[in-house]
């Protein structure tokens, strides 16, 4: 008896020690290697980081074959890369920042877009008229999409019943001749005839589509009756779009003029259009692309002469201008801030994982200190 009642002590003091640490630890979060984070492609190194909390330029992935699109997973544990040199597609744990798998494509992929509803990943090329969709756990292609002509921009509605829309979220395909819109199964909706050729899509949260053009417009297309709200911008050469999640702004990069186009959120319920842009952001050279925050609070402009200009949102201007070299042409943001980013399915999910950790913890330190009391009256109650 001597033997297990310091036993049972030390049983009872270490439960007690995983309860507090349990109670003490930070919150679970599902941002994997890309918390706070903002990837560029196109650089000396060819994909380099930025932490946006510290303001600066901390590492590069080693991904060869020329990346040109990237996207993030929803909770940032892995990054999907197109590699047009060498014909694929690649999936990289942002965490260890190794490769995963790849998947194959007909053409040279350069464009993606990611089905949260479905978890989907799009490839597609310009110089292909096939839009594969893959798996992004495993890089198996589910399904492949066969469109009129080179595909130029790709992107998804989340217009499902869910948060997330799931099964009932379209892909929208840009081409020479216009949109064609597929659901979730591959399924071809509809055709939208653009005769200014359309190229890179944005669908914000809403009922909207934004378009830019090869004649040099940006156009947008109600999500719902399909009506063409043409040309709200014209007369510049546009980059791949982002908006702000917050309120619906549109943020367009302008090549030809050096600045950033923003554009005041589009009501199909209106007959007339708002004036755009609603305000422009000069840039120190052509800016290539653009990605905002999460939060709203934060962008980051992809531009030509080798620099990322980091913008604050609210306060419509630069801040600050990372060189990262060559000619960045790409740039997405992983979670921001990532403890308010997830979506709420994630949030649940990681909430009860965390209770039930807790919960477990104190489970253990009770079965101990029933122990412990049980010993001791065997004890107190054998005869000395």
């Amino acid at each position: 008896m001597r033997i297990v009642l310091p036993v049972a002590r030390l049983v009872l003091a270490l439960c007690g020690f995983m309860l507090l640490s349990s109670l003490l630890s930070p919150p679970v979060r599902a941002d994997g290697g890309a918390p706070n984070l903002a990837y560029v492609a196109g650089t000396t190194s060819g994909i380099n980081v930025i932490d946006i909390a510290q303001q600066r330029v901390t590492g590069a992935l080693d991904v060869n074959g020329d990346p040109q699109t990237i996207l993030l997973s929803v909770d940032g544990r892995l990054l999907y890369v197109t590699q047009p040199a060498l014909k694929r597609v690649a999936v990289v744990a942002t965490y260890t920042k190794k490769a995963l798998c790849t998947a194959p494509y007909p053409g040279h992929p350069t464009l993606l877009t990611l089905d949260p509803g479905t978890n989907t990943l799009y490839a597609a090329g310009t110089d292909a008229n096939v839009v594969e969709a893959i798996d992004p756990m495993t890089c198996t292609i589910r399904h492949t999409l066969t469109t009129s002509g080179p595909v130029e921009g790709i992107a998804v509605a989340i217009v499902g019943g869910s948060i997330l829309g799931g099964n009932g979220n379209q892909l929208w395909v840009a081409n020479a001749l216009g949109l064609t819109i597929f659901d979730a199964a591959g399924k071809q909706l509809a055709n939208i005839a653009l005769g200014d050729g359309p190229r890179y899509l944005s669908i914000p949260p809403g009922p909207v589509a934004y378009v830019t053009t090869q004649q040099g417009s940006v156009d947008a297309v109600d999500l719902h009756s399909r009506r063409v709200f043409p040309r709200l911008l014209s007369g510049g050469s546009f980059g791949p779009m982002d908006f702000d999640e917050t309120n619906g702004e549109v943020y367009v990069p302008d090549r030809q003029h050096n600045r950033v186009a923003v554009l005041a959120p589009l009501s199909p319920a209106t007959s007339a259009t708002p004036h755009e842009p609603l305000r422009v952001i000069a840039m120190p050279a052509s800016p290539q692309s653009i990605a905002i925050t999460s939060d709203g609070q934060f962008g980051f402009v992809a531009v030509k002469d080798g620099t990322v200009v980091m913008l604050d949102i609210p306060g419509r201007q630069a801040v600050n201008t990372f060189h990262v070299g060559g000619q960045p042409h790409f740039i997405i943001t992983g979670l921001y801030p990532s403890s308010v980013s997830l979506t709420p399915q994630q949030a649940t999910v990681l909430s009860i994982a965390e209770n039930l950790s807790h919960y477990a913890a104190a489970g253990v330190v009770v079965i101990a200190t029933i122990i412990v009391i049980v010993l001791n009256r065997r004890r107190t109650r054998r005869p000395q």
